[in-house]
């Protein structure tokens, strides 16, 4: 049964380690859905937050293929019940008629999104939350003529006390 899989890893943060990522995926067959890379606690490492769409084993294949590759420190998915994710979306509208401005304002307002640029004949509206939050407020904005989309990809990291982290021998975690 296929279904989506939220995959987190700390990785090193230097020049390459993308590509070779990239890399495996390309040559073991395996899409992207999103993905998403920044330094994490220190300047040293980054964490990767990618989704992929396929069922069990596939996951499973993702991640040992993933821990093999030097430069990933940690890697596991994410179990999407205990976990926090969130996207980000700039989404630029047209503003056909004086009155669409207002209902745009609206329809920001009801998503707690915010606009962060008007001009004469569009605004960009900035929206953050789960994936299907982007996806009903594009729906509902596509009326308007949607001229450009940005989304970050999910970033996500799991609630409570698991995490996918690096243990320092001396001081325990970072």
């Amino acid at each position: 049964m296929e279904r989506s899989f939220i995959i987190s890893a700390i990785v090193e943060h230097k020049p390459g380690v993308l590509h070779k990522i990239a890399n495996m995926f390309s040559r073991r067959g395996f899409n992207i859905d999103s993905l998403s890379v920044g330094e994490t606690v220190g300047p040293d490492l980054a964490r990767m937050t990618i989704t992929i769409k396929g069922d069990e084993a596939t996951a499973q294949q993702v991640i040992k293929q993933l821990a093999k590759l030097i430069d990933v420190i940690n890697v596991g998915t994410l179990d999407p019940d205990r976990t926090v994710q969130r996207e980000l979306a700039l989404i630029k509208l047209k503003i056909g008629k004086p009155e669409d401005r207002s209902m745009i304002m609206d329809y920001t307002n009801i998503f707690r999104g915010r606009i962060i640029d008007v001009s004469t004949d569009s605004v960009v509206v900035e929206i953050t939350g789960t994936p299907d939050k982007m996806n009903a407020f594009i729906s509902l904005s596509a009326s308007f003529g949607i001229l450009e989309i940005a989304r970050t990809g999910i970033t996500a990291l799991s609630r409570g006390m698991g995490s996918i982290q690096i243990e320092n021998k001396s001081e325990g975690i970072w």
